[in-house]
């Protein structure tokens, strides 16, 4: 089975293309299953869209929701389209978004941690700034929030985990025990981390997999795709990848309930 369940579209303001665009990709590159996940809203927000470039706006989101649920039943035959949603972890929230995605029929949630305690994931310029053992406790830290994430039991798939490597120079090289903590969490938690393929520069890394599998974590794929073009993409390097860990199966989700299938090398 081929899939791929973290994709963007128009709507979020810094990605190119229609819902139908990414899932006439999918077809193009052979996949059974194609999930779409877009960013939510700014829930919280008073206005309706206050980050035209980070999310779509909340006057956005039902549409955005029966679009995906009319192309589900277009391509009924073809492939199997998903309704998911890319949600950010936000503790003070957590509830308000709760309510919000348990009104929709969504297939899978996926949470993701793009900043925490003010810091923003893609704020290089920050980390270099830092002492090595200021880098160690905004690891730490980041790990922390990861947790938090996995507990709240909001969500079905982690987002992009392990993402400042792609940003913060020398990251991967900083151990913590943290690291170790947090999948304890996640595989207690019994949610599920992605293998995120995008930018070529996937995360987690191999040692954060391997760690993952000793404790029980659970796995799935994830393009997060900004242009159709790159829908499924290095999704048969990532599945060698996980094969050669100890990895044999991986997850896909209808309805919020999540099936073990085969890694095929």
């Amino acid at each position: 089975m081929k899939f791929d369940f973290h994709t963007h579209h128009e709507r979020c303001g810094h990605a190119v293309g229609s819902v139908r665009d990414y899932i006439e990709a999918a077809i193009e590159q052979g996949l059974d299953m194609i999930g779409i996940s877009d960013h939510t809203p700014l829930f919280a927000s008073e206005e309706d869209h206050p980050s035209s470039g980070g999310c779509m706006a909340k006057k956005e989101f039902p549409l955005y929701v029966n679009e995906v649920l009319k192309l589900k039943e277009e391509y009924k035959g073809r492939i199997e389209v998903l309704l998911g949603i890319e949600a950010d972890f936000l503790p003070k929230h957590l509830d308000l978004y709760r309510s919000v995605i348990a009104a929709y029929p969504f297939d899978y949630v996926i949470g993701s941690v793009h900043e925490f305690a003010g810091i923003s994931i893609y704020d290089s310029e920050y980390w270099e700034g830092l002492t090595a053992a200021e880098k160690l406790a905004v690891k730490t830290l980041f790990y922390d929030y990861i947790a938090q994430s996995a507990k709240s039991g909001l969500y079905d798939i982690l987002g992009h985990v392990d993402s400042l490597n792609r940003y913060f120079y020398g990251y991967s090289e900083l151990r913590t025990e943290a690291a170790d903590d947090t999948l304890k969490a996640i595989a207690s938690s019994d949610v599920v981390i992605e293998i995120n393929s995008s930018d070529d520069n996937w995360v987690p890394d191999g040692y954060f997999l391997e760690r993952a599998l000793h404790y029980g974590v659970k796995v799935t794929f994830g393009s997060d795709a900004h242009e159709p073009e790159r829908v499924g993409e290095h999704f048969a390097a990532i599945g060698r990848h996980l094969y050669e860990i100890g990895y044999r199966e991986w997850a896909v989700f209808r309805n919020r309930e999540r099936l073990m299938v085969p890694i095929v090398r």
